[in-house]
């Protein structure tokens, strides 16, 4: 294993892949540094002295700037360095400029799923039951607990979501709801839905009937609560007949042209950025390679490294898109007086992420190479074959329900201290070290850490592809599966009545 990592050659710090002690000697560069502080495992160290006021390097972009002079050899994090961001940005669209990749042509690749009659594929055939109103919560899950003995061989799960929201909402808040619960409703891992309503909401079920859109009545049904008097008796008997349209859905080969997967991290690290994120990124590129999509989301995690993301576009309308999504989510942060770098958490500078330009620059190379085809608005599908932008937060919860809603599969999810949620799609939980992999086996699903230790990214991507294959299949399944996926997490910007 090597002791640090230079990961461009224009960088002027270098991450310790284990941790180093104080007045250790290390290589990298092609020269030996005398370590002057102990350096955790994931943090960076100076690679040459570093003036007050000169970038920080890393990734060969700045992610800050010295606040003092650093030594070579220093410990190299929040204590003295600075981010740049604060300001909305004018952009300008130079594609020339990009590591970007017509990514066409690749192997083909099969999963067993089930085929929709809209051309889409899930790799769950499960029944859900969406509520538009909180109120109806407990009364969903008590038509879930009764209609457990109507699922067959060939329905993966019967589940109830719940959330708080679809009443006393106004204008963004109540359509975000809308977009969200819609997105669901359409996911092709649900095989039939029955959609919950209480009668008095808000969210009446007809305004969710305009946002939904085109729907299959034998595979969509709804029940207004108020207006039967036996409303579990009631739902029950129409989840009974939606398991019976669900279960003529057999597993059979699919080509992963059909397969959408979701790009998220969180609780990242130092070795993120080496390991798990690049790792997934060249996931990205072989799926888009063989027709697929991906999904990448987190906007405010792409501030600082947005430039990179901006010149991919695939045409000038792309690309202005991209500058409105992060502009936007900047004016969103200022409108409540919160700076725009005030990101990374505490648990990510503990990993050693020092400030958002660091965990940018590594969270946007989950999307590989790949030119970016689409933007999509919050709650919206992804229609664009290859990679798309999504709007959404950088909360892990709220992100990854955002994927769901936009057609993800799955969700790939890379992280540096580990985290147990679960969604409404198997999330697979990607460590980019091998201690987490090793620690917290109940809760990580693929160790990128290996690659930290000497295994080339291209076999670590043969043995990561193959897995979620397996999970697409039905063959094995994700851990966070295991866990209680029924509470949804929906963004909300706005009062409540």
């Amino acid at each position: 294993m090597m002791t640090i990592f230079q990961i461009n050659d224009t960088d002027n710090v270098a991450v310790a892949v284990e941790a180093v002690s104080k007045g250790t000697a290390v290589t990298a560069a092609g020269q030996t540094i005398r370590v002057r502080d102990d350096i955790p495992a994931g943090h960076k160290i100076a690679l040459r002295d570093i003036a007050q006021g000169e970038d920080i390097v890393k990734y060969g972009f700045p992610i800050g700037t010295a606040e003092y002079d650093i030594p070579c050899g220093a410990w190299v994090h929040t204590h003295n360095v600075q981010s740049k961001l604060g300001t909305i940005l004018d952009y300008t669209y130079e594609p020339e400029k990009a590591e970007r990749a017509e990514l066409t042509g690749g192997p083909r690749y099969e999963f067993q799923g089930y085929r929709r009659p809209d051309g889409t594929a899930g790799i769950r055939n499960e029944v859900w039951i969406i509520p538009t109103v909180g109120c109806v919560n407990g009364i969903a899950r008590a038509i879930e607990t009764a209609a457990q003995p109507f699922r067959t061989a060939h329905i993966d799960g019967i589940y109830a979501y719940s959330h708080p929201h679809g009443c006393s909402q106004l204008g963004d808040d109540q359509l975000y709801t809308q977009k969200m619960l819609s997105g669901l409703i359409h996911n092709p891992n649900a095989g039939a839905v029955l959609v919950l309503g209480l009668g008095c909401e808000n969210n009446q079920i007809e305004l969710m009937k305009d946002v939904i859109g085109d729907y299959d009545p034998d595979r969509v049904k709804f029940l207004v609560c108020q207006d039967v008097e036996d409303e579990i008796a009631a739902g029950t008997a129409i989840v009974k007949d939606l398991c019976g349209y669900a279960s003529q859905y057999k597993r059979q080969a699919c080509d992963t042209s059909l397969l959408t997967i979701g790009l998220k991290c969180g609780g990242s690290d130092g070795l993120s950025g080496i390991t798990a994120n690049p790792l997934v990124g060249e996931i990205s590129n072989r799926l888009i390679a063989a027709g697929g999509t991906s999904i990448l989301t987190e906007v405010p995690e792409m501030f600082g490294a947005e430039t990179l993301l901006m010149n991919r576009a695939r045409n000038g309308v792309v690309f202005r898109k991209t500058v409105t999504l992060i502009n936007q989510f900047k004016e969103y942060f200022m409108s409540y007086g919160e700076k725009i770098n005030e990101n990374p958490s505490p648990g990510n500078k503990a990993g050693g992420i020092t400030t958002l330009e660091d965990k940018s620059l590594g969270c946007v190379q989950k999307g590989g190479r790949a030119i970016v085809e689409d933007v999509l608005a919050y709650g919206d599908r992804a229609t664009a074959k290859g990679l798309n932008l999504l709007q959404a937060p950088g909360n892990d919860l709220v992100a990854a329900n955002a994927l769901a809603a936009s057609g993800a599969n799955l969700v790939l999810f890379t992280t540096g201290r580990g985290t147990p949620f679960a969604c409404p799609v198997p999330t697979i939980k990607i460590a980019s070290n091998s201690r987490l992999a090793g620690y917290k086996r109940n809760w990580i699903d693929f160790n990128a850490g290996t690659i930290a230790e000497g295994e080339e990214k291209g076999a670590a991507a043969d043995r990561l592809f193959r897995y979620i294959l397996d999970v697409a299949s039905g063959r094995t399944h994700a851990k966070s599966e295991a866990l209680d996926k029924h509470e949804l997490a929906i963004f909300k910007n706005g009062v409540t009545l």
